[in-house]
Formats: structure tokens, C-alpha cells, sequence
């Protein structure tokens, strides 16, 4: 199952990297550097990256504590003098994935596709702690999303438990393990709705195999965008086709529908452009009540 790879990779690679910082304290620092600072490149590489929320995104902040502790500690570690410098091939390549993680890293926050378009609405749900579990400004945070349809901005959003985690178990076949599931989703801006059903089954994870084409969804458009939410519950949606719809007004509830692994919304924004479909259109990167979210980071609603 894809959920427990990511998660045992992020696990054995955290680690992996506070190993390395570890061991980076029993030499002088001219013969450990590049140890050090691989480790440290590493250590925030799966800070902004690793796949915590499978667990608990606690874990990942655990996680971060210990690889600061595990930094202090090499610092303050007595030196053995009498160890051999690393090999130059060592050294080599831990500043050459120090490069890379550190390249990553920064990538994390400014993206590939430069400054984007922003597009200003309100968050779709009313309380509680919710989770980007994909997202950014295009790759390498949404490395999914970026290969389909130009929609490179577009959010998957899920809920989290009081333990931090999206789900009672890492993974479950039932869909009322996922705290977001049958969750209601609200219009985020005012607008009319051009199209509107629920009449597609849900998903038992992790089965995708009824695809994109049975989505359950709204799409909204205003005087400038589209604006488009999907993998709703079967028969939960509560507007109409050329209905006229108000920010905060009900809309439907989350379900897992269509090309979807897991219950959780998908929101994505295009610029209304005459002649083309409206997914076509010019992508928009989503502010919600005016703060742009990145992958893994969380929303808190009060």
C-alpha cells in the first residue's frame, strides 16, 4: 500500500538524517562538515516534505525537536582526533545531496512557476483543523496535480483528528474513519453554478478505479473564474445548475468520488477565458481569507 511506503520511507530517512547529525559530532569540524550539513539538509528536507499527517503531524514536529537536539548534541560531543577524515568521495556526495535537499528546500516556498495569480476567496469549511495535503506554487510540492490540465495551483484538502492524524488508523476501507468525510462544505464566494450533481457512488479506499470522469462536483463562475470542488459524497450536493449561490452557503459534503484514493476536497481555480473549457483557462493560485497555503501546511478554522 502506497500510504505505509511514503510513511516507512519518511521514517527510515528521519532516521537516517538525525543519525547523521549525530555522527557528524565525533570528528573536528573541517573533517565533518559535509556529514553535517547532509544530515541537516535531510532533516528539514522531510520536515517540509515527509509524509507526517499519515501518522499523526505531531510526529513531525517530534521529529524536528529531535533533529535540533541531535544537532546540539553533535556540537557539544567530545572530538575524536584519531579517526581518519572522511573518503573525497564521501565528502563529494554529501555536498552534492546537501545541494539538491537544499535546492528542494527552497523550492518547498517559492515554487517553479514564479510569481502566480492570485485569486482572493473564503475557506469552504466552518470549524476545525484542516490539512493541505496537496498543494503549492506547481513543483515539486504539487508534483500531482501539476500533470493534470494545467492545474497547478489547484488544493487537496483533508480534516484532522484531535490526534493530529486525517484518519483513526493510518489506513481504513471505511470511509467514516476519515475525519473529513460527510464534512460540509460552504461556497467560498458568490457566484452561479453551472454545474452541479452527486449522483456517483463513493470510493472504498484505496479504489480509484471509476476515474475523473465521476467526480462528483460543483463549478461555480464568477464574473472573472471558475471555480471547481470535487470528490463530493453521492447525493449530498445541495445546489442547482444556474442557481445563483452566496459565500458561506451550503453547498455539499466530502465524500470520495471519482479519481480519488481517500476522502478529501479538490479545489481549483481558472480564470475565465471565452472559446476554451473551463479548465483550460489560466490557473490561479488560491488565497483563502487572505493567506496563500502550501503542502503539509495546516488551516485552522475557529
Amino acid at each position: 500500500m502506497i500510504i505505509y511506503l511514503l510513511l516507512g520511507i519518511t521514517l527510515l530517512l528521519a532516521f537516517f538524517s538525525i543519525r547523521l547529525i549525530w555522527k557528524s559530532g565525533r570528528r573536528p569540524l573541517p573533517a565533518a562538515y559535509s556529514t553535517l550539513l547532509a544530515g541537516c539538509a535531510l532533516a528539514v528536507f522531510l520536515y517540509l516534505f515527509g509524509t507526517w499527517v499519515y501518522l499523526t503531524i505531531y510526529a513531525g514536529y517530534a521529529f524536528g525537536v529531535l533533529a535540533l537536539l541531535a544537532l546540539a548534541g553533535s556540537c557539544f560531543r567530545k572530538k575524536d582526533q584519531t579517526l581518519p577524515p572522511p573518503r573525497r568521495w564521501k565528502v563529494r556526495l554529501n555536498l552534492f545531496f546537501t545541494g539538491l535537499l537544499t535546492v528542494l528546500s527552497i523550492l518547498y516556498f517559492t515554487g517553479t512557476t514564479g510569481k502566480p495569480d492570485v485569486i482572493e476567496l473564503s475557506f469552504p469549511f466552518k470549524k476545525g483543523s484542516y490539512f493541505v495535503l496537496q498543494g503549492g506554487k506547481g513543483l515539486p510540492t504539487n508534483l500531482f496535480h501539476f500533470s493534470l490540465r494545467g492545474a497547478v495551483y489547484a488544493m487537496d484538502i483533508v480534516k484532522l483528528n484531535r490526534f493530529g492524524g486525517r484518519a483513526n488508523r493510518i489506513f481504513s476501507r471505511n470511509l467514516h474513519d476519515y475525519e473529513i468525510f460527510g464534512d460540509t462544505v460552504y461556497a467560498p464566494c458568490n457566484g452561479r453554478v453551472v454545474r452541479a450533481y452527486s449522483n456517483n457512488p463513493d470510493n472504498i479506499p484505496p479504489n480509484m478505479k471509476r476515474g475523473p470522469k465521476n467526480t462528483n462536483q460543483v463549478l461555480i463562475e464568477t464574473a472573472n473564474c471558475y471555480i471547481f470542488m470535487g470528490h463530493l459524497r453521492m447525493n449530498s450536493v445541495l445546489v442547482h445548475e444556474g442557481e445563483e449561490v452566496t459565500t458561506g452557503q451550503p453547498l455539499a459534503s466530502i465524500g470520495n468520488s471519482g479519481f480519488s484514493t481517500e476522502p478529501h476536497l479538490h479545489i481549483q481555480v481558472h480564470f475565465k477565458q471565452p472559446g476554451i473549457p473551463w479548465y483550460l483557462g489560466y490557473p490561479l493560485y488560491i488565497h483563502f481569507n487572505g493567506k496563500g497555503y502550501l503542502m503539509n501546511e495546516v488551516i485552522r478554522v475557529r
